[in-house]
């Protein structure tokens, strides 16, 4: 593996793939519980994202609905404050290819600024806050949300036109795309 070496828990990647997904989650990379799991998102920030989304355990596990890519595969360990970023050497290794294989996409939701520099690269250095809330300009193939991280919670009492105005468009538009592939 090309960062076996400099991953203090080795390779163990965590993805969720299928082509058949027609909604895709470009994340950060697992964190210490995922990498345990083997599962994506087994963790708080799923909880979030799953009430966000408005999807339950099943259609958010199911392959062929839902993708799973994170900037980074495997756990890239712990920093100061919080987890380590990405490996550096995930993305541009297999990325790509993978999109590729994603023909079907109709939704990608972009968690994180990794994600954002990779999948909104002109908007790579606008702030979080100012990117979300201008989500109508990449509506309805693209959208940005904050990471479900519990530490963002601040951000989310200090947002909380974000509740009000985002989620109940995006619970709506990932309802319609499963619902498109048959149950919800």
């Amino acid at each position: 593996m090309i960062c076996e070496s400099k991953l203090p828990l080795g390779v163990r990647p965590v993805i969720q793939f299928n082509a058949k997904a027609r909604i895709l989650i470009a994340g950060q990379a697992p964190g210490l519980k995922v990498h345990q799991t083997g599962k994506p998102f087994d963790d708080a920030s799923g909880e979030r994202l799953r009430q966000w989304l408005g999807i339950n355990k099943q259609a958010f596990y199911d392959a062929n609905k839902i993708a799973i890519l994170p900037m980074g595969f495997c756990y890239p360990g712990k920093g100061k404050s919080g987890d380590l970023p990405p490996r550096k050497e995930c993305a541009p290794a297999w990325r790509e290819a993978l999109l590729d294989a994603l023909p079907d996409i109709k939704l990608t939701i972009v968690l994180g600024k990794y994600a954002q520099a990779y999948h909104l690269p002109e908007y790579k250095k606008t702030p979080l806050t100012e990117l979300v809330k201008s989500w109508r300009e990449h509506w309805p193939s693209k959208i940005v949300l904050p990471h479900p991280s519990p530490r963002n919670n601040s951000w989310l009492s200090k947002n909380r036109w974000f509740e009000a105005d985002v989620l109940p468009t995006l619970q709506k538009q990932v309802g319609t795309i499963l619902k498109s592939q048959g149950d919800k």
